[in-house]
């Protein structure tokens, strides 16, 4: 049964084409849906929510973004993208010409990244590593980009605080981040910092991993950042040089922003989905490490107040 299925499969992306028709598809219905938003009158950027090639609703977001923010640099740099197939820039790079610079710690993902058809058709760099505060600044240097791209989008599921302190001289007109929405929206924590950080081996459920919203947003108001929203399942957050703030797009509070993550992506210890909701996945983790990114104060998980 199995292998028929795999052959039908098959079939279908040799119909479709490696990347091909399918694609085109999602693409177009992505102009219908930009255009769309664009009649809405909304100042809650959950209103303009759809997928393309994000994970969620990210493609939307983005799209209201820059068509209400003054971004200057058409360029944008993520990183924790995998093969960038699913990704928070793909969309805006293939409907807006976006110039982009992509980087993942596996070279089997980039490999599979250069061999796809949208890789030479764009204006598209990607380079192999495992980022680490330590080697982070040098890494995008490499992209040719200058310090003020459209956009930095960071996923790398582990030491994501550290890596986006180091990077003090990069001044993105929006910035995405992934928040734990399991560390709550008081404490501003994060995880210990290591450079070898791996979220599968760190613990088995997978739930361990990044920082709070909180820490983030304490940082990023250092460097004169505003939190404009979060996605609404509650994982990524998104932040813009508050010079650019204007009456569409206002800052919101971390209490006001913040989504509980409505995902069950944990794991048990055999490695199978477990379905934890709710309070119940940070139970799993209470006993790991963590440390408040303000006062430097070591504690664990279930220290949380919520």
């Amino acid at each position: 049964m199995y292998r028929r299925l795999e052959k039908l499969l098959d079939a279908g992306r040799r119909l479709l084409g490696a990347d091909g028709r399918l694609d085109d598809i999602k693409v177009n219905q992505g102009r219908i849906l930009a255009q769309l938003n664009a009649n809405k009158d909304s100042t809650c950027i959950n209103d303009y929510e759809f997928k393309v090639f994000s994970q969620s609703g990210e493609d939307g977001i983005i799209q209201f973004l820059v068509a209400n923010l003054r971004v200057g640099n058409r360029t944008f740099i993520e990183f924790g993208t995998e093969d960038f197939h699913e990704s928070n820039c793909r969309f805006l790079m293939v409907k807006d010409g976006w110039s982009g610079f992509v980087i993942d710690g596996s070279p089997a993902n980039m490999q599979r990244l250069r061999a796809s058809s949208f890789y030479w058709r764009y204006p598209l760099q990607c380079r192999a590593a495992f980022v680490t505060r330590e080697n982070i600044r040098a890494i995008l240097e490499e992209s040719g980009f200058e310090k003020n791209p459209g956009i930095l989008s960071i996923d790398i599921d582990g030491v994501d605080f550290y890596v986006l302190k180091e990077l003090k001289d990069w001044h993105p007109a929006i910035l995405i981040v992934e928040y734990n929405a399991l560390f709550g929206r008081q404490r501003a924590v994060s995880v210990p910092y290591d450079a070898q950080f791996s979220r599968a081996r760190k613990h088995f459920s997978n739930l361990y991993y990044g920082a709070s919203l909180a820490a983030f947003a304490s940082l990023l108001a250092e460097r004169d950042y505003a939190l404009v929203g979060t996605n609404s399942t509650g994982n990524n957050a998104f932040f813009v040089r508050r010079s650019l703030l204007n009456e569409q797009v206002r800052e919101l509070s971390v209490n006001d922003g913040f989504r509980e993550s409505v995902f069950r992506e944990g794991r048990d210890e055999r490695n199978g989905l477990s379905f934890l909701a709710g309070n119940a996945r940070r139970k799993v983790i209470e006993d790991m490490p963590l440390v408040d990114v303000l006062t430097g104060e070591n504690l664990q998980v279930k220290d949380l107040a919520d």
